[in-house]
């Protein structure tokens, strides 16, 4: 009985696996991939399927599926594009529930490939057929029970305890051969190709409740089911860490941005990632180096407690370079209690410092290291601890690996760096073998503690659920069906107003003319001083073309400035249409920061927070948390800003209303949720008033999908 389809199992450990176009023409795929897994010792059945070799590498071939006497829990395809489709109807018609396609020529090259990748999924969703690729670099399973190699890899990476999905089958390919170098072991590998059928999601649920993967790696381009992936990534990297790789970290937006929320979410759209990623408690490499560097620190050591690291160390310069490291990490480096000092000190030389960094100096002795860190581990103010040894004339590495090895506690992390010029690679493999990761630079060791670190404080962060606002959702969707139904795309500043007041959110005293005749009753109403704005569906920053003018303090400064204004604007963008003007009271003294939302093609929903006003774009002092946000995301976002410091009283300047602030995020945290019409709207500035006194909305856009 073959595994069931909703599951992976039938491929991460089949029975049984039939080779779809296995060779004995040395060099082609068909032959590799067929070695490859006899080579690996596949606990299963093995069945090559060639129409042109009676048998391959000494096992029997049969010529169609429908000859096989049994059918196979999975299925190995490698055969031309155009071959695939009508392969893939016969494996289902045949009961094979999975099925990895390996061969290229699909969704990548465009045209007819595209068109061949969706006959793909249909036939697979015909029969129920859990599929990985096409153009993929295949899966290996490392355990014993199972030794599955179906890919080109030529050697079975050794057992580890860290599982990888990779996007890019080249990479794939390259970061085994490397992981086998350092003699980095894995529990599973899988290269999902296009994603036509199971995607990283699907990965990752499986791996989650793998008892034997204890880190999990990523290598993301671009995700299949952004939203989907925020619930399962949430759920996996509370019960285990989850580091990730994304490549495109300066691409450009590919549209023009009909706002400024838009504008800052092209510009920063690898800051979206950093975010998100943040949010549900992943933790992020800047190189394929830094990845394992991470993924070493978490396969050997437990998560620590809290921040507080002690440095052991035999040189000042190494220790001290850990140290600053480690601080601009978040971790601290707390005093050893006097009575801990002179404990250490008892047995060191007399030129050694014992605070912590503790340094015995070049005439450290064997006993010297053990005592002091016989100290640091019975500390109960220290959560984690480096150790960095540089061999000297009475202290050799294999000493100073012996000691650490004896003496290190299974209590709270531990990681070395032995340093020095001559060949420790012997101690290394000793520390490396016995679950004590060692790092070439004393920077690196302290770099993966503040990994540590940083997922404890991850995964003991709490979320509570997104609370409703009572707002007027039904007349906002009624007015966005009108606006929809009429063509409108962006809506003009007393629209978009209007929608947002439904919501709750504040703006000042507002009459919008459409002509200079209706301008002094308007001011009448408002009162001066007042502030003039051009309203037009074309224009996004409306001080760039002369469309605001401020401080207007008479009736004559008005329609003056009403005529500057529609010259210039004309000069400025003469295919805007200006549909008039907004005329509101002068509003000063606020914080002015932009909070808004926009709908990103991976996650939905995401709102925007930063510094406000003309510099908005020009500062970039902008951050994103997916929507709905929680009361602790709301937080997390604002306290992400450089500017949030002034909302507190910098320097004695007066407090901002930070409860106004939030609930106003919550309000258009909802909005963007409840109407997903709405493509990107902003308010730039949002001024932020004392405690107390609220927040003012004096700009926003809307534009609708």
């Amino acid at each position: 009985m073959t595994a069931s389809a909703d599951s992976l199992q039938s491929i991460f450990a089949p029975r049984s696996v039939a080779i779809i176009g296995a060779s004995r023409r040395n060099g082609t795929v068909g032959h590799t991939l067929f070695r490859n897994l006899v080579a690996a010792e596949f606990s299963g059945v093995v069945y090559p399927v060639n129409p042109h070799w009676t048998s391959v590498g000494g096992v029997r071939a049969y010529p169609s599926v429908s000859k096989l006497p049994e059918t196979p829990d999975l299925a190995v395809i490698m055969v031309p594009a155009v071959d695939v489709p009508p392969m893939l109807e016969e494996l289902g018609s045949k009961g094979v529930p999975s099925a990895i396609v390996i061969s290229a020529g699909f969704r990548e090259i465009g045209g007819e490939g595209a068109v061949r990748e969706e006959s793909l999924v249909r036939t697979a969703k015909k029969h129920g057929i859990r599929l990985i690729g096409p153009n993929c670099f295949g899966v290996i399973n490392t355990d014993p029970e199972v030794r599955l190699n179906a890919t080109f890899s030529e050697m079975l990476p050794p057992r580890g305890n860290m599982a990888f999905i990779s996007q890019s089958g080249a990479l794939g390919q390259g970061i085994l051969l490397y992981a086998r170098r350092q003699g980095i072991g894995f529990t599973k590998f899988v290269s999902v190709g296009n994603r036509a059928g199971v995607n990283e999601c699907d990965i990752l649920s499986d791996l989650a409740t793998d008892e034997a993967t204890r880190v999990i790696l990523l290598y993301l381009e671009s995700l299949a089911d952004g939203r989907r992936f925020l619930r399962e990534v949430r759920d996996v990297a509370r019960r285990k860490p989850v580091i990730i790789i994304k490549s495109g970290r300066t691409a450009l937006g590919a549209e023009a941005s009909q706002s400024h929320t838009g504008g800052l979410a092209h510009a920063l759209s690898d800051t979206l990632y950093d975010a998100v990623f943040d949010e549900v408690g992943v933790l992020r490499a800047d190189s394929i180096a830094d990845l394992f560097r991470m993924a070493r620190a978490f396969s050997s050591c437990g998560v620590p407690t809290g921040p507080r690291l002690a440095i052991l160390t035999n040189s000042g310069g190494p220790g001290i370079l850990a140290a600053d490291v480690a601080v601009r990490g978040g971790l601290t480096l707390p005093r050893l209690p006097e009575e801990a000092q002179a404990q250490v000190l008892k047995v060191a030389s007399s030129n050694s410092s014992a605070r912590n960094p503790v340094d015995l100096t070049a005439d450290a002795t064997p006993e010297a290291y053990r005592n002091a860190l016989r100290v640091l581990n019975a500390d109960p103010e220290m959560d984690s601890v480096l150790v960095i040894g540089t061999p000297t004339g009475q202290t050799t590495g294999k000493e100073i690996a012996r000691t650490i090895l004896e003496e290190r506690s299974g209590s709270r992390p531990l990681v070395t760096c032995l340093f020095g010029v001559n060949d420790l690679s012997e101690e290394v493999a000793l520390l490396e073998k016995q679950g004590v990761p060692n790092f070439t630079f004393p920077e690196e060791g302290a770099q993966a503690l503040c990994d540590l670190a940083r997922y404890s404080a991850l995964r003991s962060r709490t979320t509570s659920e997104p609370s409703q606002i009572t707002v007027e959702r039904s007349k906002v969707a009624e007015q966005l069906a009108r606006y929809k139904a009429e063509g409108a795309l962006a809506l003009p500043d007393h629209q978009a107003r209007e929608l947002l007041k439904s919501y709750g959110i504040a703006f000042p005293k507002n009459r919008f003319i459409r002509d200079p005749g209706s301008a002094l009753d308007a001011a009448k109403e408002v009162g001066y001083p007042l502030v003039l704005k051009v309203v037009s569906p074309d224009i996004l920053h409306k001080s760039e073309v002369g469309g605001v003018e401020l401080h207007i303090t008479s009736d004559q400064e008005l329609l003056r400035a009403i005529e500057r204004m529609r010259t210039g604007v004309h000069e400025s963008a003469p295919k805007a249409r200006i549909e008039g003007y907004s005329i509101e009271p002068l509003f000063e003294g606020g914080l002015e920061m932009i909070l808004g939302g926009r709908q990103d093609p991976d996650f939905g929903p995401v709102i925007l927070f930063g510094m406000g006003g003309v510099y908005a774009e020009a500062m970039k002092d902008a951050s994103f948390r997916p929507a709905p946000l929680s009361v602790e995301s709301t937080e997390r976002l604002i306290e992400s800003v450089r500017t949030s410091a002034l909302l507190h009283g910098y320097r004695g300047q007066t407090p901002r209303d930070s409860a106004a602030l939030k609930d106003c995020l919550h309000r258009v945290s909802q909005m963007m949720v409840d109407h997903p019409s709405i493509r990107e709207l902003d308010i730039n500035p949002l001024l932020v008033l004392e405690t107390g006194k609220g927040v003012v909305a004096v700009d926003c856009r809307i534009v609708l999908g």
